[in-house]
């Protein structure tokens, strides 16, 4: 609430063994938020959950104000944040996904004021189906434009692939560090916040590791529990940046009191997209903030503790990034003659040289190359 800016004062909870259709919470409950709005002179109450149309129009009318769900909440926050056009487009696309299910539940309730009888039943339908096509015609717009953006995406990294460039991913539970890192990492100045949801659009810094050489570090949205899947749907094209990468880089808020739940939500979150494939590194931030019996309570590997705004942990963080795309090479003896020798600095230049051995007729290169590397320098396999 306080991302959104909203000032909270005052939480109702309650624990329901089946949701009340109408309107989602008991009776009673309903009269003391009623009672609780009145007292604090409240404009607005957040439901932590999804509201169908009908529920939220019965809400409102029972408690006097504006009612929003977990979706509208989050939307909002996303739509302050968006900076980009691309990202603007895709805070739209979202809300448009979201508000078409709720159509029917807003315009019940002035279609009930209609008198009945011959007549009176036509405009409104007719009403609805104009907004609804008005809506649709715009969601089809918007996805067009988003498919160009994630086809441009698609182009750059086929490049890096070409250019066998190793790609990692920043991936977590939002406001856990991950562009204050990325700056760290890169030297970039990329925009940092200390509120969720900072990053909306995703950035790709170029990094040095000494024995890769060149890699691409990426950072992207962050995660939520519960994540809308109009939301999802609306973020296809950021996401893909993750599910493209060679590595992802789990960022986690150590010094979180919901450290534990944080990660879980982010694990179920890449079994659900299918990320559960790709190598990860476990990357726990903020551990200047955090206690050592903290540390003593993480169990996920390959793991390293870092701090982004003290630079604590960052030179193993990089040995842990190496170590990873080592994994995703092998060893491989490649020989040049004489007359090819210029060539092994541009094989030092993208991949990591073992040991040289000079012979009377060139020189032999024993080198750690990925999949896409040895069709390049296949020529030279000895």
């Amino acid at each position: 609430m306080f991302a959104a800016g909203a000032e909270v004062v005052g939480t109702v909870t309650q624990v329901l063994p089946k949701f009340i259709p109408g309107t989602l919470i008991g009776k009673g409950k309903i009269e003391e938020i009623a009672e609780l709005v009145k007292n604090t002179q409240a404009t607005l109450v957040v439901v932590d959950h999804s509201l169908a149309g009908g529920q939220t129009r019965n809400l409102e009318q029972l408690i006097g104000v504006r009612v929003l769900d977990r979706s509208q909440l989050i939307l909002d926050i996303f739509a302050q944040r968006a900076q980009s056009y691309e990202g603007k487009l895709q805070v739209e696309l979202a809300q448009m996904l979201d508000q078409l299910p709720r159509m029917v539940g807003g315009w019940l309730g002035s279609l009930s004021r209609q008198a009945g009888g011959i007549g009176t039943r036509g405009p409104g339908e007719t009403a609805l189906e104009l907004d609804r096509r008005r809506i649709r015609k715009r969601v089809d717009f918007i996805k067009e434009k988003l498919e160009d953006v994630r086809r441009n995406r698609a182009q750059y990294r086929h490049s890096r692939k070409r250019s066998k460039v190793p790609s990692f991913a920043l991936i977590g539970y939002t406001n856990s560090g991950k562009s204050t890192l990325l700056n760290r990492l890169t030297q970039s100045q990329v925009f940092v916040k200390d509120q969720v949801f900072a990053t909306l659009d995703p950035t790709t810094r170029q990094i040095h590791l000494p024995e890769v050489k060149n890699a691409v570090l990426t950072d992207t949205v962050g995660f939520i529990r519960k994540l809308p899947t109009h939301l999802i749907e609306a973020f296809k094209a950021t996401l893909e940046e993750s599910a493209e990468a060679d590595v992802l880089m789990h960022v986690v808020d150590l010094s979180s009191p919901h450290m534990q739940r944080q990660m879980e939500v982010v694990n179920e979150l890449v079994r659900e997209f299918c990320w559960d494939t790709k190598p990860i590194i476990h990357v726990f931030n903020k551990s200047d903030l955090a206690s050592q019996e903290k540390q003593m309570q993480v169990r996920a590997f390959p793991r390293v503790f870092v701090s982004a705004v003290t630079g604590y942990g960052l030179e193993r963080l990089k040995k842990a990034m190496v170590e990873q795309v080592q994994k995703l090479s092998r060893e491989t003896e490649l020989y040049f003659p004489k007359d090819k020798e210029f060539k092994i600095y541009e094989l030092g230049s993208e991949a990591q040289i073992i040991r040289k051995e000079s012979t009377e007729n060139g020189t032999i290169c024993y080198v750690y190359l990925t999949e896409g590397q040895l069709s390049k320098w296949h020529e030279f396999m000895a």
